[in-house]
């Protein structure tokens, strides 16, 4: 079946296995075996050589995971993709294939916590220079570029500042540094924001949180949207010369996942395939709750400020119109009066669980200061825009009327 013009969830329904399969399952088998047999000497050399793709050892690749990643290019239209054991994995994995020693990466410190600790401590100490900007400020991006640049990397929506970049204007200015533009989407699912129209060289995401069906199990994924020529790249020029379009995709397989580890497991890629072809159903009940919750909020005295935007009053409005369909997931912050306030409403709370994830089935809420973020000083997490009085909330598919009911009794 040729589903390239079809929509979002038959494109992820019936995306076609790699082989034909041995029973003709509807679902794609778990295949747990590790190693895998060959016909002759001549096709096992081949296939260690990078001449020719199969399955030898499922630490680096494995059925049931080439077909989620035969699924994650199927609905999203990049060149090709490859999945890890986390959304760090992912992040890490890419930035450490593009970026050689000497190499520097110009980013934004309004990121998830943990990845600015990965570009603030990890990657200097491997000799990668990381330069903070603002990353809605071009003048300031162009200003901390250089010669030596080579990646910009930033979040979809910034995590959880609720941040949107214009990924036109700044492709623009990428496309003139030889920069390859890396953007973490996860907050942003592939069924609303189609990075490969927005400017976008490599996605990566957690797929631990949307695509998994409800934080059922984790993972990461890295896509390569095929538009960035790896020739120009000092760290993938010697791979561009091997595996052409794919240097990224092969560097990262042969070399940088395979060496560390990252894998994702074959039980794992099992749970994100069920997620993908539901994950458009969870996304719309999300997002629909969260636009309730915004005009409850809104309403509500207690409630000093609020941030969502996929709200007319948020500042970036028009951009998650044009970048994400309107649809700019489902996280949404908000400020209490103080610290103590947050506190004394966050132990109240039924219904709403204490956690630290995004995108689950069920609405989880943390406080980001005293948690992700408690390892930063407190000028950095001035920096980071995380202020002391703000509590994120991950909205999920519970009925609607039951979450304001239970901000109505913390509250009190």
């Amino acid at each position: 079946m040729n589903t390239k013009h079809k929509g979002f969830i038959t494109r992820s329904l019936h995306a076609q296995y790699p082989q034909k399969d041995a029973y003709n399952a509807l679902h794609m088998p778990v295949y747990d075996g590790v190693a895998y047999e060959f016909e002759s000497a001549e096709e096992i050399e081949a296939v260690f050589e990078g001449k020719k793709f199969a399955h030898a050892y499922s630490r680096t690749s494995n059925p049931t995971v080439e077909y989620f990643e035969k699924k994650m290019v199927a609905v999203t239209d990049a060149h090709a993709a490859i999945a890890l054991s986390s959304g760090m994995a992912a992040i890490s994995n890419v930035l450490m294939s593009l970026v050689e020693q000497g190499g520097n990466i110009v980013s934004s410190n309004h990121l998830f916590g943990h990845s600015y600790a990965l570009l603030k401590q990890t990657l200097p100490s491997l000799g990668i220079e990381v330069r903070f900007a603002d990353m809605t400020d071009l003048k300031d991006v162009e200003a901390k570029t250089d010669d030596r640049t080579r990646v910009y990397f930033f979040e979809s929506i910034t995590n959880p500042q609720l941040e949107i970049i214009d990924l036109e204007k700044l492709s623009a200015l990428a496309r003139s540094k030889k920069a390859v533009m890396v953007c973490d989407s996860t907050v942003t699912p592939p069924y609303v924001f189609n990075s490969k129209s927005c400017g976008v060289d490599v996605e990566v995401m957690s797929t631990t949180k949307f695509i998994s069906g409800g934080a059922a199990a984790f993972g990461g994924v890295v896509l390569d949207n095929g538009t960035f020529d790896w020739e120009l790249l000092p760290a993938l020029q010697s791979w561009a010369g091997k595996f052409g379009k794919d240097a990224l995709v092969g560097r990262i397989r042969k070399e940088i996942f395979r060496h560390l580890g990252g894998t994702m497991t074959a039980h794992t890629a099992h749970f994100m395939n069920l997620g993908l072809d539901i994950m458009a159903l969870r996304v719309d009940r999300c997002v629909e709750n969260c636009k309730k919750l915004a005009t409850y909020f809104e309403a509500n005295p207690k409630i000093v400020s609020y941030n969502y935007p996929g709200v007319e009053r948020s500042l970036a409005f028009e951009l998650a119109n044009k970048q994400f369909k309107g649809k700019p997931g489902a996280i949404m912050t908000f400020d209490l009066e103080s610290k103590e306030a947050c506190y004394a409403f966050y132990n109240r709370l039924d219904t709403i669980r204490r956690a630290t994830n995004l995108n689950d089935n069920k609405t989880l809420i943390i406080h980001p200061e005293s948690t992700i973020y408690a390892e930063f000083s407190a000028e950095e997490k001035q920096e980071m825009g995380i202020g002391e009085t703000m509590m994120r909330l991950s909205v999920g598919i519970e009925d609607v009327d039951d979450l304001i009911n239970a901000f109505e009794e913390a509250l009190k």
